[in-house]
């Protein structure tokens, strides 16, 4: 889902980061707000001011997302539901679930829990808002607490829609578990209603870009293609969850895999192991020992011409918890790693010695059996 990121802070125990993503969104809000909402609202002050406004406020919005996914995470963390942080993105903010809530409880709480913090924050910034009116503080400090008043509420309305994975979905699917005891059904009802109402903000989006509303248009659009493909993904990872559950890694790993010395270069890598065997992972060795991992992504991000003189321990990968896993562990936990660290292999490691290599398209492969065989 998301691309390169900056971490920022951390806060209540969660580490919070910014997609580049969110660059994009927050200029866009500061221009919209600054040469059209608060002009048109407000008429007769500098451009400097309603420049300023419109910077605070989409400062403010960034912090009432913050609060929301912040929200989820706290109840998410009080049922045992790992949260790895939270990540603000163009389409608003995740927060990053480890695993699926246990029970149709936790998902409701877990859920409800941000289009109240939204609300809690609409009804603060509408106080603030008539306190500065009264107090004569100003209209540009009123205009923007009245914006962030009015944008939460949209926040929390705009989330209750019944449709995966919107929190209303999530609240829809919790609702269905709960009286079904299914899951993967309740699942794919609330993403079958999240898939329409994205069809149904795409078909608002064109209707939009037909009358004339350039950026609405596109927005509603970019939304509904979001939400429609973010439901379809829920139900395919969650199926292929469930298809995982039982299996372990020493399943579907490759035993005794081609491994290569730590003191080779490059070149010799290449020409000798990448193009004699067709294999794009390797374990490095040194001195009997493993030391690490190898990839062609490694190699070509190395400049061609120190082929020759780098060795394969500069370019390669240590052993750590991102390209490791163990023989007995789950292998939704290594689709999980592979994920998060953006690999396709990672190393089986029992006891710190080699046990093998597992592949993203063996998994997938034995996902696709079991499919196959009912």
């Amino acid at each position: 889902m998301f691309g390169a990121q900056l971490k920022l802070f951390r806060l209540a125990g969660f580490e919070v980061s910014l997609d580049l993503s969110w660059v994009f969104i927050a200029l866009l809000i500061s221009w919209t707000l600054a040469t059209g909402y608060f002009p048109e609202l407000y008429p007769g002050f500098e451009s400097t001011t309603y420049w300023s406004m419109g910077v605070i406020g989409a400062a403010g919005l960034f912090l009432s997302i913050v609060l929301h996914e912040l929200s989820h995470s706290v109840v998410a963390r009080r049922y045992g539901i790992p949260i790895s942080g939270i990540t603000l993105f163009i389409f608003g903010g995740v927060a990053r679930m480890e695993s699926e809530p246990p029970t149709a409880r936790s998902e409701f709480m877990m859920a409800i829990a941000g289009p109240i913090a939204s609300l809690g924050l609409a009804l603060l910034f509408y106080v603030a808002a008539m306190i500065a009116g009264l107090s004569g503080i100003g209209v540009p400090i009123t205009g923007v607490f009245a914006y962030l008043a009015l944008i939460n509420l949209i926040v929390a309305i705009f989330n209750m829609v019944p449709a995966f994975p919107l929190d209303g979905g999530r609240v829809y699917r919790a609702w269905v578990w709960g009286r079904t005891g299914d899951m993967l059904g309740a699942t794919r009802r609330a993403a079958a209603a999240g898939q329409a109402f994205g069809l149904a903000l795409i078909a608002l989006g064109i209707f939009s870009l037909f009358s004339g509303y350039l950026v609405a248009g596109l927005w509603w659009g970019l939304i509904g293609l979001f939400l429609h493909s973010a439901s379809r993904n829920a139900v395919t990872q969650l199926e292929t969850q469930k298809l995982l559950e039982t299996e372990k890694v020493e399943r579907v790993m490759t035993h005794s895999p081609v491994t290569v010395p730590a003191g080779i270069t490059l070149r010799q890598l290449v020409d000798g192991y990448i193009y004699g065997s067709f294999h794009e992972t390797f374990p490095v060795m040194d001195n009997g020992r493993l030391a690490g991992s190898i990839g062609v992504a490694d190699i070509r991000d190395a400049n061609r011409a120190d082929w020759d003189r780098l060795l394969v321990r500069d370019a390669m990968h240590p052993l750590s918890a991102a390209n490791t896993i163990a023989p007995g562990d789950q292998t939704e936990t290594a689709l999980r790693r592979m994920r998060e660290g953006g690999h396709s292999r990672l190393l089986v490691v029992d006891g710190g010695r080699l046990a093998g290599i597992v592949a993203l398209r063996d998994i997938m492969r034995l996902v696709s059996l079991k499919r196959e065989l009912g």
